[in-house]
């Protein structure tokens, strides 16, 4: 099978066994992707071991048909179910030092006086060490470990730096260990030694790669891990395209950092985000410098390794430790308004700001009063078996929220009943996937020290054991279906159809029970509310988190407003939602305007059961209709006529958070493709991502625009700059955070992509026409650059 097939093969079956895995997987800047040249694909943070590398393979390949090597540990491509996979993915084998690592006789000891100089007790250092190779100690005591630079004798020898690990030193901590083990029985610390190894051909692969125009994908981290954080860069990245270039004055070598986002990575049915930020060229000085070798060959490499470090943190999101994370999260949730639902880039462009934000400011007594406030809201709502965007909804409604519990039960009955022979005849699949993703989960943490809990490893091989397993299962069950068919007597043609049927009928019932299950989850978790507000006395309980809420969302958009023009240039122009203490919630008044690509189906006003029948019935049968007038609902109660328009009173159903998002900018996607007239073809980058979007917003006029485009909810805003600088603000009557007028803003867009007027386009063109147009003027530009 020629290499570009299998990689295909292999792509496509990665990609379903993907799809299968994550809930959704959203692509965003893959208009920056190079289409032709040698390109350098640079991923992190690595949080989801052998999946990362798959998304960032399946979605460069997508959206710009480019073939990605990855650089992948020789042991994992040496195992008996990775390493098959890896080779035809063409895959470059590096061998890590770690990995080839062997433990050492007896036990050792750091001087006393001198950190560079190790005693050994029952050591062979003279025949198991040698010069550049590296010494290491067990987690236990750190992981420490330094460079061999001469040997002494059988029991001594000399290091090149102390002891230490990635964050700094550790001599103390050694001799620590040291003394704990001597006090309980041990003559000294147990040890590992890791010969030098020889990288030559591992880049000369790369180099060959790259001088042909190919792609090479790393993940600069070295492993993967669970942390918060970036863990520090290896030099290989920086060798590798620095390498490239000086062996081949005429290469170019471009890096293109590639972010990844997930929500809850190790779980089934999760989402991500992969974002595409924009490429790099290695400048050629570097390259110069990098020849002379020496000291000057390595700060080339450094000054490299930081210009990949800043770009990767522009298109990631990174906290120093979990508690902030979820302090992060908590506050963007409360920041936005009740029933406003992002989108997953607005969700992870948020978490960026709020992040850099609260770095800057963490110190402000305002800000850690702010912070103990919102880890007590979560408490209280977690006490109550509440999630945050439950809060603004939960109140009684009297029979109507009885009503509503009844109906939901049901429905959780029903689909649960649908689900249930997909559930059973998959359920050793599942077992299987969980207690051995738990064995590597376990496995994983013990041997390393970079690690909090090792669930980087737990999707991988919840997926790898299914691919495994499911083909197995299946076939048993065909040949259990033909044992039932010759033992009934059936007919011979029966008898040969049934194993072909059963293994057809399998796939299907297992999409079907994953489907139904999804929406039984949904439903299940709509019902803490509902149940909580039937329990007596819990009414004050819910005004005092309801309350508690409020006055947080309030606190917290004054200390935007007070600190965000100190860290970001026109602080007003660039807001991405209208605070949601300044916004009451609001739906859409027409029909068919967000579509979900995955999820639970929250669509809003498509009056149809299909689209999801418990939308549809709690709209019908509770008066969540858009037909509604006084909008009384079990969980709302009336509506506000100040910000309500008619049928303006549904909440979203059954349950969605806004990690759930919509998809990067489907709704604007949406109204753009509405308004052409005949032309139903979405474009690819039109359904994955935003690309050139730039064009879309350009300065156009405002009847124009206003002509094509219908009213938008749910906090998206378009601003269209004036040629007069004036900037003025009208909201539209189906949301207060729509605005229209002009804007005097900077030729960029939320995502940090410089943009600039290249023509107006025709309101009757083709969609497909025009995008096409302004790509190929985009290249050009691009091109006068270069």
């Amino acid at each position: 099978m020629a290499p570009s097939v299998a990689y295909d093969l292999m792509l496509l079956i990665w990609r379903i066994a993907t799809n299968v895995f994550f809930r959704e997987i959203r692509p965003r800047g893959s208009y920056n992707i190079p289409r032709e040249g040698a390109v350098l694909v640079v991923g992190a943070p690595h949080h989801n071991q052998f999946l990362d590398p798959l998304l960032l393979m399946s979605e460069v390949y997508r959206e710009s048909r480019r073939q990605v090597s990855f650089i992948t540990a020789a042991k994992s491509m040496e195992h008996p179910l990775i390493g098959p996979f890896t080779r035809l993915m063409q895959s470059i084998p590096v061998i890590r030092p770690q990995d080839a690592a062997k433990a050492g006789a007896g036990y050792v000891l750091l001087d006393d006086r001198d950190a560079l100089l190790l005693h050994g007790i029952g050591t062979k250092f003279t025949s198991e060490c040698k010069p550049r190779s590296r010494i290491s100690l067990p987690s236990s005591a750190g992981s420490l470990s330094a460079e061999i630079t001469e040997i002494l004798s059988d029991t001594e020898l000399k290091v090149k730096a102390e002891f230490g690990t990635d964050s700094g030193k550790g001599s103390s901590k050694f001799r620590d260990k040291a003394a704990e083990a001597r006090a309980a029985g041990k003559p000294g610390i147990s040890y590992k030694i890791a010969p030098h190894i020889d990288q030559s051909a591992m880049f000369g692969a790369v180099y060959n790669k790259l001088r042909d125009g190919g792609c090479i994908g790393i993940f600069p981290e070295g492993g993967s891990h669970d942390r918060t954080d970036f863990l520090p860069f290896k030099a290989g990245v920086a060798l590798m395209g620095l390498g490239a270039m000086a062996e081949n004055p005429d290469l170019k070598v471009r890096i293109q950092p590639v972010g990844l986002s997930y929500f809850h990575a190790h779980k089934f049915r999760s989402r991500a985000v992969v974002e595409f930020g924009e490429p790099l060229d290695i400048p050629r000085d570097l390259v110069e410098l990098f020849k002379q070798g020496g000291d000057k060959k390595r700060e080339a490499s450094s000054k490299l390794l930081d210009m990949i470090y800043e770009a990767l943190k522009t298109v990631t999101f990174r906290a120093p430790d979990y508690d902030t994370l979820m302090v992060i999260q908590a506050a963007r949730r409360l920041y936005k308004a009740p029933g406003e639902h992002l989108t997953l880039s607005q969700v992870v462009e948020l978490n960026k700001r709020f992040i850099e934000g609260y770095l800057h400011f963490k110190d402000e007594p305002r800000v850690q009063q702010l912070r103990a406030d919102v880890i007590k809201y979560n408490r209280l709502v977690r006490d109550l078996g509440l999630r945050d965007h439950q809060v603004p909804r939960a109140q009684r409604a009297g029979w109507k929220t009885l009503g509503l519990l009844v109906y939901r039960l049901g429905l959780l009955t029903v689909w649960s009943t649908f689900s249930v022979p997909g559930v059973v005849m998959n359920a050793p699949v599942f077992l299987l996937a969980k207690l051995i993703s738990q064995k590597k989960q376990r496995e994983a943490l013990a041997g390393s020290s970079v690690k909090i809990a090792a669930k980087d490893v737990v999707g991988t091989w919840k997926v790898l054991i299914s691919l495994v397993v499911v083909p197995f299962l299946y076939s048993a069950y065909a040949a259990l279906a033909t044992i039932i068919a010759i033992k009934s007597g059936m007919p011979m043609k029966w008898r040969i159809w049934a194993p072909f049927l059963v293994l057809s009928v399998l796939p299907a019932m297992s999409y079907a029970a994953l489907k139904f299950g999804e929406a039984g989850m949904d439903v299940l978790k709509s019902l803490p509310p509902l149940m909580l507000s039937l329990m007596p006395g819990q009414s004050k309980q819910l005004d005092r988190v309801k309350k508690m809420r409020e006055k947080l969302s309030e606190e917290l958009t004054e200390v935007i407003d007070l600190y965000g023009p100190q860290l970001y240039e026109n602080f007003e122009a660039y807001r991405m939602l209208t605070p949601s203490s300044q916004v009451r919630p609001v739906a859409s008044s027409r029909p068919g305007y967000t579509r979900r690509k995955s999820g639970p189906g929250l669509v809003d006003g498509q009056d149809s059961p299909l689209v999801h029948p418990m939308t549809w019935i709690d709209e019908h049968l509770f008066g969540w209709s858009r037909s509604s007038k006084r909008g009384t609902s079990a969980l709302f109660g009336a509506s506000t006529p100040a910000v309500s328009t008619p049928g303006a009173s549904r909440p979203a159903t059954p349950e969605v958070s806004d990690d759930d998002g919509h998809g990067d900018y489907e709704d604007l996607l949406g109204y753009l493709s509405t308004a052409q007239e005949g032309n139903k073809k979405r474009l690819r980058s039109a359904r994955s991502s935003y690309a050139d979007l730039q064009q879309l917003k350009s300065p156009i006029s405002s009847t124009a625009l206003s002509s094509s485009v219908p009213a938008v909810s749910g906090g998206l805003r378009l601003r269209q700059p004036g040629a007069n600088g004036d900037s003025s603000k009208t909201n539209s009557p189906d949301s207060p955070t729509f605005r229209t007028g002009t804007r005097s803003r900077k030729a960029s867009l939320s995502d940090n992509v410089d943009v600039k007027r290249l023509e107006v386009v025709p309101p009757k063109a083709s969609f497909e026409d025009a995008t096409n147009e302004l790509n190929q003027e985009n290249r050009i530009q691009r091109d006068k650059h270069d």
